[in-house]
């Protein structure tokens, strides 16, 4: 079993049957929001195009190979250099396939690229075929009368090639107009030609009106299929809410950057997949989540803006788009942070954790995948606490909470408390402070309190080793952070901070606390390269 990386996993224990399942969280990727940008071009246009361009190509290149065995066997016609062109096109053709099928992205451009070579190598041949056979079979009194390549490629096309009926016209208008212009051209230059030409006149009829037929049909089939895709994308908009790209996804559902269409601000919409709306834990866990968040307000929490559902039952809700990265991510691309910074970090985020406990909610699944760097309202490392999927209601004697299955235990392993991981007693205020040391000592070090190779040894781990102190990891950490770091980490509950608002006091008192100001936050992120304008989507949370 692979090593559990930080922040990597979430888990659910089934502690009766000791089933243990472990789902990845999905990884947050760049994405650059364009003002309204339009559909045509989008990653799920190049991801459609890329499909579509890969069975074009094996559909082809099937039938080209196939062919070209057959002529090897049977000998026949051959005109010069056929057989080399024939085989260049069909090992284009199996290129193309294969290269379509790898996960490397490619550019809508590269796609054009791929696109002009799919097909206008097999017109070429056609084109360079037709062209000598004809002059062959002239001069046997013969006339070439073969359309049947031809009209197969533009149907091929138009059938396969996303495409506006206007770009779709000039590719196709051109495979259309070669048969005619070849036979023009043959008439003009070869009398031989030209004389049978003139006694199968009837041919040159059936070519002008298969092939004006075939224009028609096929540009006017790409509109249709064209319409029908975009009245496919417009379905998909929940209201006022245009979906932009897909950016995240995860066990319950997927996030998606869209756009409010009136006010064109860039937002992150949570879909629940359709196949969890009959499973009415996850639909619960989905609403709590949606209710739960929706009920704070603090600055450092993510902000949700709406909620609903669409026609088909589809569950949906709207938060703040955050322009930043998880903790998650910026620890593991630019290393542990500096304590200051840390502290800045982790004292707002005590902040937000402080308002939910005084609501009586616990997190239950802090971890740096679940918090943000953002960039907000001109300020930057504004920390975001984001995920309360797995938020419950402090329990009471006469308020019993039971979304979990019973005897199970949901999280993420790595930064969970021993009492929430063993069961032994219901999760506190205290068991999201032993998570956010957990979390803090990650910041520091760049790695978990504890790590294994499978999640059980972890949790374990938890409820029993000792912690390796931070400032053996990293010589130059202060003993007062390390201390606080220790005493969130305490196994006994009763041993740690008794409140968010505790813990910020104890930060505060640290040496290296107002060590890291806005204005060293704003140019650590411009020296670094990242502005709000090349954010990282809204896609660590776990869905």
């Amino acid at each position: 079993m692979p090593t559990v990386s930080p922040s990597s996993t979430d888990i659910t224990l089934d502690a009766r049957v000791g089933d243990l399942s472990i789902s990845p969280t999905p990884v947050p990727h760049a994405v650059e929001f364009v003002e309204g940008s339009s559909p045509q071009i989008t990653t799920e246009t190049a991801s459609l195009l890329r499909n579509r361009l890969r069975a074009a190509a094996g559909l082809m290149g099937l039938a080209f190979g196939s062919f070209l065995i057959w002529r090897l066997i049977n000998s026949g016609i051959s005109p010069r250099g056929d057989f080399v062109f024939h085989f260049l096109v069909t090992g284009t053709l199996a290129y193309a396939f294969v290269s379509l099928c790898r996960k490397c992205a490619l550019s809508l451009t590269i796609l054009r690229i791929y696109e002009l070579a799919v097909f206008a190598l097999p017109v070429a041949y056609f084109a360079y075929q037709q062209f000598w056979t004809s002059r062959y079979l002239a001069q046997q009194g013969l006339m070439f009368n073969d359309l049947a390549a031809w009209v197969g490629t533009i149907f091929i096309y138009a059938m396969f090639i996303p495409n506006t009926w206007r770009r779709a016209a000039v590719f196709i208008g051109i495979m259309c107009a070669l048969p005619l212009s070849l036979s023009a051209y043959l008439w003009w230059t070869d009398p031989t030609y030209a004389r049978i030409l003139m006694e199968h006149r009837m041919f040159l009829f059936e070519t002008f009106v298969i092939m004006g037929v075939s224009f028609l049909a096929a540009t006017y089939g790409t509109h249709v299929i064209n319409s029908l895709r975009e009245e496919a994308f417009e379905a998909k908009q929940l209201g006022q809410y245009r979906l932009v790209s897909l950016i995240g996804s995860g066990g319950m559902g997927d996030v998606y950057l869209a756009e409010h269409q009136l006010m064109k601000r860039p937002v992150a919409i949570k879909l629940i997949r359709p196949g969890k709306a009959a499973d009415k834990q996850a639909l619960a866990r989905f609403e709590r989540e949606v209710r739960a968040t929706a009920k704070l307000s603090h600055w450092n929490t993510i902000e949700v803006f709406d909620y609903g559902r669409t026609e088909d039952g589809t569950f949906y809700y709207v938060m703040e788009y955050l322009p930043g990265m998880s903790l998650a991510d910026l620890v593991e691309k630019h290393g542990p942070l500096p304590p200051s910074r840390a502290i800045h970090l982790l004292m707002q985020t005590c902040d937000a954790l402080s308002e939910a406990h005084g609501r009586g909610l616990i997190h239950r699944d802090l971890k740096p995948g679940n918090l943000y760097s953002a960039q907000r309202g001109g300020y930057y490392d504004v920390a975001k606490l984001l995920d309360f999927g797995l938020a419950k209601p402090i329990s009471t004697d006469n308020q019993p909470v039971h979304l979990t299955q019973e005897g199970s235990i949901t999280g993420s392993p790595l930064y969970m408390a021993p009492e929430q991981a063993l069961g032994d007693s219901e999760p506190d205020e205290r068991s999201d402070i032993y998570s956010l040391g957990a979390v803090a000592y990650f910041m520091l070090t760049g790695r978990p309190p504890f790590e294994g190779d499978r999640a059980i040894k972890i949790i374990l781990s938890h409820a029993h080793d000792a912690v390796v102190p931070p400032s053996r990891l990293r010589a130059d950490l202060p003993l007062d952070i390390e201390q606080v770091i220790l005493r969130c980490l305490a196994k006994n509950p009763a041993e740690r901070y008794g409140s968010a608002a505790a813990l910020r006091e104890a930060l505060g008192e640290c040496g290296q606390y107002g060590g890291w100001s806005s204005q060293d936050a704003a140019n650590w992120w411009k020296a670094n390269g990242e502005s709000h304008h090349e954010a990282e989507a809204l896609a660590a949370s776990a869905i």
